[in-house]
């Protein structure tokens, strides 16, 4: 035992959480996904093959060995999605500094959202972060206007053709209103939600932005990130919550705190 621990060097430790971390985060991102129930259909697929090589079933084994021959292609379009998130989120640097929204600028959207709530209208707000969102800025119109509760008002009003789609909020300005957001294809999300909110998480699942979410029907707001739906019960609860990820941040090591998945567990 102790000539194992002795022959045990520290690039071996090293190499072992490099390993754990990396295997954990996967977890983490397929977690609750359909990835999940694909995965498990490749393992049964090549416990078949195993078992077809064992007892000589020839034609079986043939067809298997064909498919896993090109198992590595096969992952990577199944789970393109999952692989582009990774990514993104591997790309990230903690040494980024983050644009800490303003006290009042929060509040122009907090009055905004309880405004549209009580109306029951609508709406889809994206606030930019780390990840880049030009892929859907250009899917919409470019407003570029300062961020007011009036403005928000008028975008998301029923009888404006840009109330469908999403407003994108960079810097603390509306940056693009009428942005189309890729669904969720998440088949776990609650029925009762609909192509608003899943575009909120389709979003949230793919970036680390932070979405509002204003439902017409039920005139509830939920605060949507990293593919999680949280429901904002008041305007206290939403303003405390929104002042949290924003407000005198501590930007050192939060990145990588979230790379690790503590974000996932709050």
């Amino acid at each position: 035992m102790l000539n194992v621990l002795h022959a045990v060097r520290w690039r071996d430790i090293v190499d072992i959480l490099l390993v754990s971390i990396i295997i954990y985060r996967l977890i983490l991102l397929i977690r609750g996904t359909r990835a999940v129930q694909m995965l498990v259909g490749i393992v049964i697929i090549t416990i078949f093959y195993f078992i077809s090589k064992q007892f000589d079933l020839l034609t079986l084994h043939w067809l298997l060995r064909t498919f896993l021959n090109s198992i590595f292609l096969i992952v990577i379009i199944v789970f393109q999605r999952d692989i582009r998130r990774a990514l993104t989120q591997v790309g990230k640097t903690p040494f980024y500094r983050q644009y800490d929204m303003a006290v009042n600028e929060l509040n122009e959207i907090i009055k905004a959202v309880t405004s549209l709530a009580r109306r029951k209208i609508g709406a889809l707000i994206v606030i930019e972060r780390e990840t880049g969102l030009r892929d859907y800025v250009e899917s919409g119109q470019l407003v570029d206007a300062r961020l007011s509760r009036e403005m928000l008002l008028s975008i998301f009003h029923t009888a404006s053709p840009l109330h469908d789609g999403g407003v994108i909020i960079y810097k603390g300005r509306i940056h693009s209103a009428g942005c189309v957001l890729p669904l969720s294809r998440n088949p776990y999300i609650d029925k009762r939600y609909g192509t608003r909110h899943r575009a909120a998480l389709g979003l949230s699942e793919e970036t680390d932005a932070v979405i509002i979410v204003v439902s017409e029907e039920t005139q509830q707001i939920s605060l949507v990130q990293h593919g999680t739906m949280t429901p904002m019960p008041d305007e206290e609860t939403l303003t405390k919550k929104l002042r949290e990820i924003f407000v005198h941040q501590d930007v050192s090591g939060q990145t990588w705190k979230s790379w690790l998945g503590k974000s996932q567990a709050s």
